[in-house]
C-alpha cells in the first residue's frame, strides 16, 4: 500500500519554528517530523510515499535529496495554491493509478497506532474509507452508528450538524485522528479545489461505506503546536528509558 503524507500546510500554530521552514521539517527526536513518520510507517511495511508540499516546498525537496529519500520511494506533489486535504489528494491522484487503496497520514501526528491492523480492519469491512478515531475532547466530531459506520458530523461550538441519519441522538461522537484509508474509486470523485476531506466524507457517508477504526489505547498526539511537540518528545524519551 502507498501512503500520502500531508505536509503542505503553513504550520502557523508552530510559529516561530515555521518562520524559516515547513512544519514537516520541525525538529523532533533528533530528526524531523517528516523523517520520523516516514521511518515509523516504513516499520509498518509502507515504503512508497507521496508527499504534498506548498509552504517552503523547496526545502522539503532538498531535504529529501540530501538524505537520498531515506531509502524509500518518494514522490512529491507540489501545490502552487494550498488545496487542503481533499484538493491535495485530488491533485496527487495521478500517482495512485495502480493502487486499490491509499493510507493518508498528517505529518504532524505522532502515534503508535498499528497500521497493519488498520489496513486489515479496512479490508475486512470492505469499506470505501476507514477513519482512525478515538474518544477525546475536541470541538468537532464525526458521528457513527452502532455498526461503526459514518453517518454525520457535528460542530459543538456552532451546533452545526450534518447527517443523513434520522436521529443523531442514536449516533456516537468520535474525534478524527488524521489517519485514514481511502479506496481509489472514492478518490476519483474528488475535485482539485481547496477543500477539506471532512465535507467530502460526510457527503459520501450516505451512499458509501465509511467506517471508523477505534484506537483509544494507542498513544496519539497532534504536534501542530510547540507545546504538544515537546510533550510528544518527552513521552517517547520516557518510553525508551
Amino acid at each position: 500500500m502507498q501512503a500520502m503524507i500531508f505536509a503542505a500546510g503553513l504550520g502557523t500554530r508552530l510559529y516561530p519554528i515555521t518562520k524559516d521552514k515547513p512544519k514537516a521539517l520541525a525538529p523532533f527526536m533528533d530528526t524531523t517530523l517528516l523523517a520520523y513518520n516516514l521511518n515509523y510507517l516504513a516499520q509498518q511495511g509502507i515504503t512508497d510515499f507521496i508527499i504534498n508540499t506548498h509552504h517552503f516546498a523547496e526545502k522539503i525537496e532538498n531535504y529529501l535529496i540530501e538524505n537520498n529519500n531515506f531509502g524509500y520511494n518518494i514522490r512529491l506533489s507540489k501545490e502552487e495554491i494550498l488545496l487542503d486535504t481533499a484538493g491535495g489528494l485530488a491533485k496527487a491522484r495521478k500517482y495512485f493509478i495502480n493502487e486499490e487503496s491509499i493510507l493518508l497520514f498528517n505529518v504532524d501526528i505522532i502515534t503508535n497506532i498499528d497500521i497493519r491492523k488498520l489496513i486489515e480492519y479496512h479490508n475486512n469491512n470492505k469499506a470505501a474509507a476507514t477513519l482512525a478515531i478515538r474518544k477525546r475532547d475536541t470541538s468537532r466530531y464525526f458521528l457513527f452508528n452502532k455498526n461503526s459506520e459514518l453517518k454525520g458530523w457535528i460542530n459543538k461550538k456552532t451546533n452545526e450538524v450534518k447527517s443523513c441519519y434520522n436521529d443523531i441522538n442514536e449516533l456516537e461522537e468520535y474525534a478524527f485522528s488524521g489517519i485514514h484509508i481511502i479506496n481509489n474509486e472514492l478518490i476519483k470523485d474528488l475535485k482539485e479545489i481547496k477543500e477539506s476531506i471532512t465535507p467530502f466524507y460526510i457527503n459520501k457517508a450516505c451512499s458509501s461505506k465509511i467506517v471508523g477504526y477505534r484506537h483509544d489505547d494507542d498513544y496519539w498526539i497532534d504536534c501542530g503546536k510547540t507545546e504538544s511537540l515537546n510533550q510528544a518528545e518527552k513521552h517517547l524519551n520516557k518510553q525508551s528509558i
